[in-house]
């Protein structure tokens, strides 16, 4: 199934071209101070703008929390069509094809600077569509099995390493406590992918100029085939994730375990505050011994072409997501481990404390889209 990917570009950038005409990306002739103007829904962007501010007279960001993940690509559209864009945006991985198919977000391939090696392979790759760089990576969100050590021990189970084991576990677990359940089955189209990463499934990818999708390959089925029999069992929960129903099974130890996103933790304590202390975490379970970890979420932050100063906006891009400070920054306020390679994140201690690393796996929780698992 394709779809001309150069006919989806050229269409796109007709479009906002037409809509943007008089509008320049090349620098301002502005006198005094520059104002950069940054989307994004991050915590603790704020805090992290103000230490930039305060060392960049010259060039001070504005923050606007203007949208949400799911909502950000219309507003930016809407925005720049009036001529009142920002200068740049934050972006979800699996979400920035749509905002290059768009013509929302300006080629920064030429760029980056020496800023590129602190960041591990992997995640550039995140951020290119075409072979061209799109945004600068700014976290990942690679899967870890959470789950309430508290009821584990009490319950006498032990941590899934496989997917097999953790077939097993769903149905002890409906032996030993009747009205809870292991976890909740993949309801969405993120946490699918995820689990069907590790098999090297590809959806979404380019063949020379058209689309390629691979949502019906090998990898996929056999995910789907794993997930089915649980849910007609009655072994799995089926409640939306982040529903108000759900939340309360979280909190209520209905649920004992939640495979997701490095940044599940934080999301735990916003909806299960009752429940602190009382998680730990350990790798997903494997298929076959594989030693890479799926993805689930992370975000990117990019620049727009109606930009007037893209050259500023790139330095504070590489400042923010890859300086040791802007990272650290960034860590303090709850965002997922953070993409560079060989740096120690010093800000994000208050997780580590809430959501102890697993004794039972003897080995850390994945940091990366390739951790080892040894």
């Amino acid at each position: 199934m394709k779809r001309s990917f150069r006919a989806s570009v050229l269409a796109a950038v007709a479009v906002v071209a037409f809509g943007l005409t008089g509008c320049s990306a090349g620098p301002a002739k502005d006198s005094g101070p520059i104002t950069l103007e940054y989307w994004t829904w991050a915590p603790n962007v704020p805090d992290a703008v103000a230490t930039w501010n305060k060392a960049h007279p010259d060039v001070q960001v504005k923050v606007t929390e203007a949208a949400g993940a799911d909502d950000i690509l219309a507003k930016v559209l809407a925005a720049q069509r009036a001529g009142n864009g920002p200068d740049m945006f934050a972006a979800e991985y699996q979400k920035l094809p749509n905002f290059v198919v768009s013509g929302a977000a300006l080629d920064i391939t030429d760029m980056i600077g020496k800023g590129k090696d602190d960041f591990a392979e992997g995640t550039w790759s995140q951020t290119t569509v075409g072979g061209k760089i799109y945004a600068v990576p700014q976290d990942v969100g690679p899967m870890v099995f959470m789950y309430r050590a508290d009821l584990f021990e009490q319950y006498g189970l032990e941590v899934p390493k496989t997917w097999d084991e953790y077939a097993a576990l769903a149905a002890k677990v409906k032996q030993v406590a009747p009205n809870a359940y292991l976890g909740g089955y993949p309801d969405d189209g993120s946490t699918f992918i995820a689990y069907a990463q590790p098999l090297k499934a590809d959806w979404w990818s380019t063949d020379g100029d058209s689309w390629s999708v691979g949502i019906d390959g090998a990898a996929s089925k056999r995910v789907a085939d794993f997930w089915q029999p649980l849910v007609e069992q009655g072994l799995i929960d089926t409640t939306h994730f982040f529903t108000p129903e759900w939340g309360q099974k979280m909190n209520d130890g209905t649920l004992l375990s939640w495979t997701a996103g490095a940044w599940a933790p934080g999301a735990a304590l916003s909806v299960a505050p009752d429940t602190a202390g009382k998680w730990k975490i350990a790798h997903m379970p494997s298929w076959d011994g594989e030693t890479t970890s799926g993805v689930m979420g992370g975000s990117s932050a990019a620049i727009t072409p109606t930009s007037k100063h893209p050259k500023e906006s790139m330095e504070f891009l590489e400042w923010l997501n890859g300086s040791e400070e802007g990272s650290n920054l960034l860590a303090s306020g709850g965002c997922s481990p953070h993409p560079c390679t060989g740096r120690r994140i010093s800000g994000s201690s208050r997780f580590r404390i809430w959501f102890p690393v697993s004794p039972t796996s003897g080995r850390s929780p994945p940091t990366s889209q390739a951790a080892p698992r040894q």
